[in-house]
């Protein structure tokens, strides 16, 4: 219930963060499972973010281990469908959780489920796809061995920037990897092998590699031409969002900056600090409004703001 009354906001949420999403196939995100979304992982917790709110059906995501350390967090981790899986720089000990989880999305899939897993393991910001980890591989081969017929997509995910709002996303689904591709009853190691091949060149075909320093490939790739008319008529609108918004977002970034400890992961706090406050901003503004005009139509600024800050994202420098 709560997972389902979260995506159905971070739907409204999504465009004031993300001036543009391009999706290469829009008809799989109808897709009824059972899958495996294998994915790369620029961007932190927003790839997940954007993931799990474009499809139709909800998506288990796999998150690193130490998350869940935390009883209480681990407990809400769970509650937005997440699973822990653990890493050997996480503990050898904790490998074993490893199986537990596996289980879990094994019986997703027997329910036709969808599991999402960053192949790459960690997250980096950068335009680039990186060597795979062998956990994609295992929990389908393992899912292939229980007799479940689940399907592998592969999930490029590219951003315009890691640390701009108002970014312009490209995301590309591949084609599907199969139990009739990868030979899974050859040796574990050769299966794995195989497979991570089979992943990484579907994968490496649309996860864009460019240089960090060359803007004008960046410029090339993901700059999207606003025409006239739309600037006009935005003008407006987009100068008060940009006038309202400034104190909240400058906030935000303020917010982030002190407490995001590791690289890669700023952009992802900054959307869930905007998530967690912009609704107390726009009833505090609202209240302000009403209290200064004694009109109630003072509350229909909660539908006008979140306009002009959408209005001012898509009119905003793009790199």
């Amino acid at each position: 219930m709560l997972y389902s009354f979260v995506k159905i906001i971070a739907r409204l949420a999504l465009p004031i963060y993300c001036r543009d999403i391009f999706i290469n196939k829009k008809e799989l995100l109808k897709h009824d499972g059972p899958l495996i979304l294998a994915a790369n992982h620029p961007n932190s917790f927003l790839d997940a973010i954007i993931l799990c709110t474009i499809f139709d059906k909800p998506i288990y995501s796999l998150a690193r281990g130490d998350a869940f350390k935390n009883k209480t967090f681990a407990k809400a981790l769970t509650l937005f469908k997440m699973f822990p899986v653990y890493r050997v720089s996480e503990g050898v000990e904790n490998l074993e959780e490893n199986y537990t989880t596996f289980n879990l999305c094994k019986n997703l899939f027997r329910k036709n489920g969808i599991v999402l897993i960053f192949s790459e393991g960690r997250c980096i910001n950068e335009w680039h796809l990186r060597s795979l980890k062998k956990g994609t591989a295992r929990l389908a081969i393992s899912s292939w061995a229980d007799g479940i017929d689940v399907k592998v997509l592969p999930v490029a995910i590219n951003y315009s920037s890691f640390s701009k709002f108002g970014k312009n996303v490209k995301l590309y689904f591949g084609d599907t990897i199969s139990k009739e591709d990868i030979n899974y009853n050859d040796t574990h190691g050769n299966a794995i092998n195989k497979f991570n091949q089979t992943l990484h060149q579907k994968l490496s075909s649309h996860v864009f590699e460019i240089d960090a320093n060359d803007k004008e490939a960046l410029y090339k790739t993901f700059y999207i031409k606003q025409p006239i008319i739309k600037k006009l008529l935005l003008f407006i609108p987009a100068l008060a969002g940009f006038i309202i918004h400034a104190p909240l977002y400058y906030f935000i970034k303020l917010l982030g900056s002190l407490l995001t400890k590791e690289d890669g992961h700023h952009d992802a706090m900054m959307v869930a600090f905007l998530f967690l406050l912009y609704p107390v901003f726009l009833i505090l503004f609202s209240l302000l409004f009403f209290m200064i005009s004694c009109n109630w139509f003072s509350f229909f600024v909660i539908l006008i703001l979140p306009f002009t800050a959408w209005a001012y994202v898509q009119l905003k420098q793009q790199l």
